[in-house]
Formats: C-alpha cells, sequence, structure tokens
C-alpha cells in the first residue's frame, strides 16, 4: 500500500504548472503495485480546497484512493519524533501534520508518495519514500 502526502493530491486538484504532470505518474505507478491511501490529517489538509465533503470524496473516489486510520502506535510516535524536533530546535508549537503522517508510514510499513521529504528523511529514514 502507498500512503499518499497531501502535497501530491493538491498537484492535482489545483492542476499545479509545476508538479500535476509527475503526481499523475507517481499515483499511475504507485496504483500497481497496490492500493493507494490517505489518512484523516491528509483528509483535513485537502479538504481546504472543497466546499463539500461530497466533493473531496468524489475526488478521492476517481482517483481510487482509500481512507485508513492511523494506528495508535503511529500517534504515539509522532509524539515522540515531534519531541526530538523540538529539543533539536524546531519552532512549531504542535504536532505538525508531517510526523503523523511519517509516523503512519513507518509503524504500517507502507510506502509514502510525497514531493517534500527533508523532514521525513530526517525524522523517519526507514521509510521507503517516492519522491522526485
Amino acid at each position: 500500500m502507498t500512503l499518499i502526502d497531501t502535497n501530491v493530491l493538491l498537484d492535482l486538484v489545483t492542476n499545479d504548472s509545476v508538479w500535476a504532470d509527475w503526481s499523475i505518474r507517481q499515483l499511475d505507478a504507485a496504483s500497481l503495485g497496490g492500493p493507494l491511501a490517505i489518512d484523516d490529517v491528509v483528509y483535513a489538509e485537502l479538504s481546504v480546497r472543497f466546499n463539500t465533503i461530497e466533493a473531496l470524496d468524489a475526488v478521492l473516489d476517481d482517483a481510487d484512493v482509500t481512507m485508513e486510520v492511523i494506528p495508535r502506535p503511529a500517534l504515539f510516535l509522532a509524539a515522540k519524533v515531534f519531541r526530538r524536533y523540538r529539543v533539536a530546535g524546531g519552532q512549531r508549537t504542535g504536532v505538525l501534520p508531517d510526523f503523523f503522517i511519517g509516523a503512519h508510514a513507518a509503524v504500517t510499513g507502507f510506502s509514502l508518495l510525497t514531493r517534500d521529504a527533508r523532514r521525513f528523511r530526517a525524522y523517519f529514514p526507514t521509510i521507503e519514500l517516492i519522491t522526485p
């Protein structure tokens, strides 16, 4: 299974002139290897671009993307990674969405399709990243 980061789906929704083609190719390739999924965090981030739940769900259905619940061990791991981030000088005061997404991929063994791999590589070195 491949977990999809918000930025990849936003590329499609916004028809991003720089990234849309890359994101479409990567989603197509990943779908050949198994199911595509997002979690609650990605759903919430993506929903900002939609006026209704039905419109968002229609896009996800068209892309054959399912929802996966973030397991409790991943939530726990996200908090531990956030603490490491803060000790290392990170400035944000809330647990970052990337930590939830990265921990989800790490705990489940899912690949992660993203075009912003910096933080994932730094804090979740064991996850398989699909990146530019």
